[in-house]
């Protein structure tokens, strides 16, 4: 396997496309809406219950949706050590939605960068996967092209006859960051070329 690696043009660390990538880092984050609406669904459900049993019960016709009764001689009969296991499993759940809220999801757009600041635009993961494998495939003697999207680097790998040469890869590495160049993204970091010679 042979490998190219080259850094994307326009891939420097500015300051003012670095503001715009933290700028629409921010605003594509995608939200927690499913697991916020799980929690708050489970949370309206549990204590609308709980409310409505208690105030039935209040006046004298209770529903008999939540067993209050039993969990009050459940809670006067059970000493605190004994729901240790409890505690820390509520504990858990609760730092585990925290994390979820907190922790910022990944984003299926990268950013593409603007003239306006107040404009914000992405392309889809996969629609930039496409363009890349379309703009390496567009090089003579390639035969198929698989494109990876990591955290820093973008991965090219190429599948060539067993005649190509190293010349190949500069082709594929200018064709993929010119596309690159082109899209405007921001964030997308280096272009890595893999070769992969074809089986006789």
């Amino acid at each position: 396997m042979t490998t190219l690696q080259q850094t994307a043009p326009g891939a420097a660390a500015v300051t003012t496309r670095q503001t715009g990538l933290r700028r629409a880092r921010r605003a594509l984050r995608p939200a927690r809406t499913l697991p916020g609406a799980f929690v708050a669904l489970a949370l309206a459900a549990g204590l609308g219950a709980t409310a409505a049993e208690v105030v039935s019960g209040l006046l004298g016709h209770p529903l008999g949706w939540v067993p209050v009764d039993e969990l009050v001689d459940l809670a006067g009969k059970t000493a605190w050590p004994e729901l240790s296991t409890a505690a820390l499993v509520t504990v858990g759940a609760g730092m585990l939605m925290l994390l979820l809220a907190l922790v910022p999801g990944r984003s299926g757009l990268v950013p593409v960068e603007t003239s306006d600041p107040l404009i914000v635009i992405g392309i889809t993961r996969s629609g930039l996967r496409r363009t890349l494998r379309a703009a390496a495939q567009q090089v003579a003697g390639v035969k198929k092209a698989r494109v990876r999207l990591r955290r820093r680097t973008i991965e090219v790998t190429i599948v060539t006859e067993s005649e190509s040469s190293g010349a190949m890869l500069r082709q594929i590495g200018t064709a993929v960051g010119d596309r690159l160049a082109g899209v405007g993204t921001l964030g997308t970091g280096e272009v890595v070329v893999r070769l992969r010679r074809k089986g006789r």
